[in-house]
């Protein structure tokens, strides 16, 4: 039986996705790296240290790297993050797997911060067993490390007892790269076909179809 379900955050939770990937253009386009918005929103999900090489040559990124991820962070604090809104009926669905004694865990590749922002905009900051994030792993999704620290701080609860939900394939990689199952949600702009494609073993719309479908999803499955 499901006794722990582990959610990603931005475009699962909160409504964000979009948000990010303009973020990271501009923030680009100030160091002279210019990038399309449709081709940065591919990318959402991983952490900058996944996302930067693919647009920075190694001895750019050795060199410019950490200021063009310093800059993009405060830009986002000040430009963005004030428009970040929590989709519907969050605080619900993880009520109610509260209520069926399953512990909740938050795995973004985001840094610890801005997970307590987010968490406190989807109103859950109180219904939260375990957070994790970039700073606890030394490797960013899709690259597994977010959620095998998760699996320990959940632990004795085993890998084949939780669940994880996700918005992107690299969330559905990185879980599976840690033993975990994964559930796909539309809400950050993936399509279905490339979650299942990831191997999502379910999809649904939102977190609001999430709650409405719960008893008959793989989080209750027997």
């Amino acid at each position: 039986m499901n006794r722990a379900v582990i959610f990603d955050i931005d475009g699962t939770l909160i409504d964000s996705v979009d948000l990010h990937a303009e973020c990271w253009v501009e923030a680009l386009r100030e160091f002279d790296v210019e990038v399309t918005a449709e081709r940065m929103h591919h990318e959402i999900g991983k952490g900058g240290d996944q996302l930067l090489p693919l647009f920075l040559s190694p001895e750019r990124l050795a060199r410019e790297g950490e200021a063009i991820a310093a800059f993009r962070a405060d830009l986002f604090k000040r430009s963005y993050l004030p428009h970040v809104k929590a989709f519907a009926a969050v605080p619900e669905l993880f009520a109610r797997l509260r209520a069926s004694g399953r512990r909740i865990a938050l795995a973004s590749s985001g840094k610890a911060d801005e997970i307590k922002v987010y968490a406190r905009i989807a109103g859950i900051s109180e219904l939260v067993d375990v957070a994790i994030s970039a700073d606890d792993a030394a490797r960013s999704k899709p690259a597994p490390d977010i959620f095998r620290a998760t699996l320990t701080a959940l632990a004795p609860i085993p890998a084949e007892a939780c669940l994880a939900i996700g918005d992107t394939p690299w969330d559905v990689i990185a879980a599976k790269g840690a033993g975990l199952g994964c559930v796909g949600v539309l809400s950050g702009g993936f399509g279905e076909a490339e979650l299942r494609a990831a191997g999502a073993v379910a999809i649904y719309r939102d977190p609001a179809d999430l709650l409405a479908r719960i008893a008959a999803s793989p989080l209750f499955a027997e």
